[in-house]
C-alpha cells in the first residue's frame, strides 16, 4: 500500500509540474537569501567580464604600439637637432672673415630709405627702413711673381733600376732554355709578362735565370715569398743579363 501511494504521489507531481509555468518553477530553483544572483546570472557576468578584459588588451597593445611610435618620433627629432647643434657652429667658423651680404638677389630688398607710421592701440607705431649698406670689393692683393724657370738648365737624369727575380740554381748556358721551360709549364701563371735573362748573381760568376722586368723590388719580394711556398729558389735582383735563345 504503501508503495502504490509513493508511485502515485510521483505521477501526480508530474503532472503537475508540466501544468505550472516556468516562471514558477524557476522561482523554485531560486535560492534561499533573497537578492543574491543565480548560477546562470554568474557566468554571464564571467563571460561579460572576459569580452570586456580581451577589449582592455588589445586597447592596451594599441596604446603601447602609439607610445613607442612616439617615442621613436621623439627620438629622430631629438638626434636631427643635435646634428644641427653640431653642424651649424663649424659651417659659421669655416666661413671667412668679412664675408659681405649678396646683393646680387634684390627681391625683398630696400633700394631707398623710407619710413612708414600707423596708428595702434595705446599709440603709434613708426618703421624705418634703410638700404643695406653697399658691397666694398676688398682690394686685390698683390703677390709677387717667382722669379722665372731658366730654360737652357738641362735637368739631370735619373737613374731607375730595373728589377727581376733570380729563379732556380746555377745553370749552364746549354741548359737554361730548358730550365726556363720547365719553370713555365709549373709557374706559368705568375710568370704573365716577364722575359727570361741569364746573368750572373753572385761574386762566383755562377749563373742563373733572372725574370723580369719588374719595376719596384717590393713587388720583387712578394713575388718571391709566393715561389718559395711551391719549393722555388727565387732572389730578388736587378733585371740585368743575357737574353736566352728559346727557339
Amino acid at each position: 500500500m504503501v508503495a502504490l501511494a509513493c508511485g502515485g504521489l510521483a505521477v501526480f507531481g508530474a503532472n503537475v509540474a508540466a501544468l505550472l509555468p516556468n516562471s514558477v518553477l524557476g522561482g523554485l530553483h531560486q535560492p534561499r537569501l533573497a537578492g543574491t544572483a543565480s548560477v546562470e546570472s554568474l557566468r554571464s557576468q564571467v563571460a561579460s567580464l572576459r569580452d570586456e578584459t580581451v577589449l582592455l588588451r588589445r586597447e592596451t597593445m594599441l596604446l603601447t604600439s602609439r607610445f613607442a611610435i612616439q617615442e621613436q618620433s621623439g627620438s629622430d627629432i631629438t638626434r636631427r637637432v643635435g646634428a644641427l647643434e653640431v653642424t651649424l657652429p663649424r659651417v659659421l667658423e669655416g666661413l671667412p672673415n668679412g664675408v659681405a651680404v649678396d646683393r646680387s638677389n634684390l627681391t625683398a630688398s630696400v633700394d631707398m630709405p623710407g619710413t612708414t607710421s600707423f596708428d595702434a592701440e595705446g599709440g603709434s607705431v613708426v618703421v624705418r627702413q634703410t638700404p643695406l649698406p653697399a658691397l666694398v670689393s676688398p682690394a686685390a692683393a698683390t703677390q709677387p711673381l717667382p722669379a722665372p724657370i731658366d730654360t737652357q738648365t738641362a735637368a739631370t737624369p735619373v737613374e731607375q733600376t730595373i728589377y727581376g727575380i733570380a729563379l732556380g740554381g746555377p745553370v749552364s748556358r746549354a741548359d737554361a732554355a730548358g730550365q726556363w721551360n720547365d719553370l713555365s709549364l709549373k709557374i706559368g701563371p705568375l710568370l704573365i709578362g716577364l722575359e727570361p735573362k741569364l746573368g750572373n748573381t753572385d761574386a762566383a760568376g755562377a749563373q742563373r735565370i733572372i725574370a723580369g722586368p719588374i719595376e719596384n723590388l717590393s713587388d720583387a719580394r712578394v713575388l718571391c715569398e709566393r715561389l718559395e711556398r711551391v719549393s722555388i729558389a727565387c732572389t730578388p735582383t736587378s733585371f740585368s743579363g743575357t737574353e736566352l735563345n728559346l727557339l
